[in-house]
């Protein structure tokens, strides 16, 4: 059974180390198009990544462009760094 609370915690956490892992790979920001919806997927966290979807789903404007951050978890750090494990961006 999916606990949308956990999700949304885990979904704030995601968006606030991506800000972080941005800051420090100030590159990234060029593989975003304006207004692009950023969606996380884990590896191996299916129930997540199937609502992660469906959240982008029912917020997505239309013609709006998905941008797909995938990351292998989110590892222990000093508080300035992303904890972010290996991100990919693509476009979805």
């Amino acid at each position: 059974m999916i606990n949308e609370d956990i999700f949304w915690k885990l979904q704030r956490t995601l968006s606030a180390e991506f800000s972080k892992y941005m800051l420090i790979h100030p590159e990234t920001d060029k593989q975003i198009p304006d207004n692009a919806q950023i969606v996380f997927h884990i590896k191996g966290q299916d129930d997540f990544n199937q609502w992660s979807d469906k959240v982008n789903r029912a917020q997505r404007e239309q013609n709006q462009p998905v941008i797909v951050v995938e990351i292998e978890g989110i590892a222990p750090s000093p508080p300035l760094e992303s904890r972010l494990i290996n991100p990919h961006l693509q476009p979805a």
